[in-house]
């Protein structure tokens, strides 16, 4: 079982689960991809992690907008209209008998090369499309149970370099972070922007509480978070003070509460930074609150049919 904030249950019908592979919807044992594509050679493409609810796909008007401003921005030809994708998800989830407590992972390679060599003027044919859809919901404990985070070295870089609004298959800098905290025995890596400010965690958004005030990052070093958005939203709708704006590690180490928020789990409570407890250490009365707020959000996004 992974542990942090992607802590789940194992679940055996995913070892049979079928997957979705340019136009095919296979086995998983025959879910394959040539050792020439883009993706397994110079992680050259995109990808969406998307929750199935009520045999609904939750925000994913949202999620494919991501996708393809993404791909869009890289030149890349997706090679089928966000409705069309959007109905190859759902058919790929009717083939496994999946209607809820699932999580996708949507992976869009540029496609094959003629021989291993970044420019894409060496590939042929189009996209490669995968759908993964597995039976798997967070842990429950990761709704209370606090999550430790350590700052690395690693840092988020300016759009100039690599624009981290990309949800790219690249994902080199945050594994690096994602090494280097756990070496430190953390649970997650939280990343700074180019200028020290607080960015993003290696895989989560992350937000801290002062007083009667939520705080997140500016947003500018940091994927556009669709669970993020919807918590900013979530705050300011139930009256809260929510703010983007820049901050630093002695203001989160002098945080009430922290959490951090992702497709996969929603809102997770943050116990300590860099071995400092925030707040009690617990999840705290704001956490729980936007929690709450969120699990509404989410039912009535995807209602039962």
């Amino acid at each position: 079982m992974e542990t942090g904030s992607h802590a789940h249950p194992e679940d055996p019908r995913n070892e049979n689960v079928k997957i979705y592979v340019n136009g095919r919807i296979v086995p998983r044992g025959e879910a394959v991809v040539s050792v020439f594509d883009s993706g397994f050679l110079l992680g050259d493409g995109v990808w969406e992690g998307i929750r199935l609810h009520n045999n609904r796909l939750a925000f994913i008007d949202a999620h494919l907008q991501r996708l393809y401003e993404g791909a869009k921005a890289i030149d890349l030809d997706i090679g089928m209209p966000p409705e069309e994708l959007e109905k190859r998800i759902l058919d790929t989830c009717a083939a496994n008998g999946m209607r809820s407590g699932v999580h996708i992972r949507l992976v869009v390679s540029r496609g094959l090369k003629r021989t291993p060599y970044q420019s894409p003027k060496a590939n042929v044919g189009g996209a490669t499309v995968v759908i993964i859809p597995e039976w798997k919901e967070a842990h429950e404990t990761v709704k209370t149970n606090p999550l430790s985070l350590f700052t690395v070295h690693v840092r988020r870089g300016s759009p100039d370099i690599q624009d981290p609004m990309w949800n790219s298959l690249s994902k080199l800098n945050c594994i690096a972070a994602c090494i280097q905290a756990d070496k430190a025995g953390a649970d997650e890596a939280l990343m700074l922007d180019p200028h020290g400010f607080i960015a993003t965690c290696n895989s989560t958004h992350f937000f801290i509480v002062r007083g009667d005030q939520v705080w997140t990052s500016t947003g500018k070093y940091c994927l556009k978070g669709i669970t993020r958005g919807n918590v900013l939203d979530l705050a300011e709708s139930d009256g809260m003070k929510a703010f983007q704006k820049d901050f630093s590690l002695t203001e989160v180490y002098g945080a009430d509460e922290a959490f951090v928020t992702g497709t996969f789990a929603g809102l997770m409570p943050v116990g300590t930074v860099d071995g400092r407890t925030i707040g009690t250490g617990g999840r705290g009365p704001v956490t729980e609150r936007l929690q709450n707020l969120y699990a509404e959000l989410i039912e009535r996004e995807c209602p039962p049919a």
